[in-house]
């Protein structure tokens, strides 16, 4: 891989770019859907590729493909594509001088050799974890599995390497005794360390609690959001007005806000590529810089933007590492690595007298990234009655502002959970509207 990389890198510098750099990929996976408490279909990809990134007179040209004994004919398209670019007056320069830190939990040995037999056994505990609750059938799930690796190279003297590995299960069940009822439950790691029952379980269990639901009046009250509901709001809402790309463009809702208290002062969220077996954790993000911890918000005072290299650049302050890319034939972009939501938690449920807990929201992908508007449907809600769960609501919808609730949330739960990247545990929002 290192030495196709740098003959890449040379193909493009000798063609007449300033500036180059390789981005190599690779990547392995097993996986198994689910249909109706069966396994349907089992797939294993082998995928590898390259990008090459070029700079010549400040313009920027990119070129992939995944045919590797092209990287010749590949570097000559990014070169040609540079040529016929207008040159960028905010291009700075390609990522130099890194010192990598060590992380830890992002490769797992046992996972990247487990036979494909353990991988059917995974998938099949999840249905029949579901099938320990009576009346329940699994309409669809999923189990993956995969290992990858990744290579970054550029004229300017970055060299990183980055192997990892991910495991991930998903299953949704429906009632098909009395009063139809759906419900879906999900976990992700970087190591084998998931129980597999247990998430067809806690769907089942879900799915049947929230049978012979009852209707609501709309009011205000507390809400306590699940992990799952609360980072797909802030994944839509809050996330989109700290990526630096969207400030500069002016969009988004903290432009000249860095120092503000714009969040309770017992909130904190942190953008931290160094995180312990983190989804997004590695020594560098997806251009070479090197991860750290950021904090976006300290103690209700908003504290920092994210950043990738370019926007980095046109600001004249350094990259926080969130370069990232979807694949090896993308450029970068500005993305959150692992976004933790840090609030003092307790039993929140037993805590709240009176309210509701949604356990997931449909409908977030609408919300106003800028303004931090939204309005969406809960699934699986409950009223909260004498601080203990009590009936399944039948119909729910619930409308606010990500801002303004960033400033009232007064509570938390002890169910920290990784969604995806999000770190995040049950957040309490007194005061809120719903509509039954």
């Amino acid at each position: 891989m290192y030495e196709l990389a740098q003959k890449g890198l040379k193909a493009a510098l000798s063609m007449g770019a300033d500036e180059a750099e390789i981005f190599i990929g690779e990547g392995h996976g097993t996986s198994f859907d689910i249909r109706k408490n069966e396994i349907e279909g089992a797939k294993e990809s082998t995928s590898q590729g390259l990008g090459i990134r070029v700079v010549i007179n400040g313009a920027v040209g990119f070129a992939s493909t995944n045919i590797m004994s092209r990287i010749e004919d590949t570097a000559k398209n990014a070169v040609s594509s540079a040529k016929v670019r207008e040159s960028d007056p905010d291009w700075k320069a390609l990522p130099s001088d890194e010192k990598y830190p060590n992380v830890c939990g992002i490769f797992d040995t046992e996972l990247k050799n487990m036979e494909l037999d353990d991988c059917i056994k995974k998938a099949i505990d999840m249905i029949d974890g579901a099938k320990t609750v009576s009346n329940i059938t699994v309409t669809s799930g999923n189990f993956s599995r995969g290992f990858g690796k990744s290579l970054i190279l550029n004229s300017n003297g970055i060299e990183i390497e980055e192997m990892g590995t991910t495991v991930s299960g998903f299953v949704d069940t429906i009632t098909n005794k009395g009063e139809t009822s759906t419900a879906y439950d999900f976990e992700i790691s970087r190591n084998n360390d998931i129980d597999f029952e247990i998430i067809g379980k806690n769907a089942a269990e879900l799915a049947r609690r929230s049978q012979d639901a009852i209707s609501i009046d709309p009011h205000k009250t507390n809400v306590i959001l699940h992990p799952f509901a609360f980072s797909d709001l802030l994944d839509s809402t809050f996330v989109p007005s700290i990526d630096a790309d969207n400030v500069q463009k002016g969009r988004s809702n903290l432009i000249n806000k860095l120092g503000e208290q714009i969040a309770a002062e017992n909130i904190s969220i942190i953008d931290d590529g160094l995180l312990d077996g983190g989804i997004e954790t590695g020594r560098s993000d997806d251009e070479g810089v090197a991860s750290q911890r950021t904090n976006v918000i300290e103690n209700g005072v908003f504290s920092s933007y994210l950043y990738d290299s370019y926007t980095a650049g046109k600001d004249n302050v350094k990259s926080t590492g969130n370069g990232s890319r979807s694949s090896y034939f993308s450029t970068p972009s500005v993305g959150t690595r692992n976004f933790i939501v840090d609030v003092p938690g307790s039993d929140i449920i037993e805590d709240t007298e009176e309210g509701i807990f949604i356990n997931t929201v449909i409908g977030a992908h609408t919300a106003n990234g800028i303004s931090g508007d939204f309005s969406v449907e809960a699934r699986n809600a409950f009223t909260i009655k004498d601080g203990m769960i009590d009936k399944p609501i039948k119909s729910l919808m619930i409308s606010g502002n990500m801002f303004d609730m960033l400033k009232k949330i007064d509570g938390a739960g002890n169910d920290l959970r990784k969604v995806g990247s999000t770190v995040t545990p049950s957040i309490r929002i007194p005061d809120m509207s719903i509509v039954g």
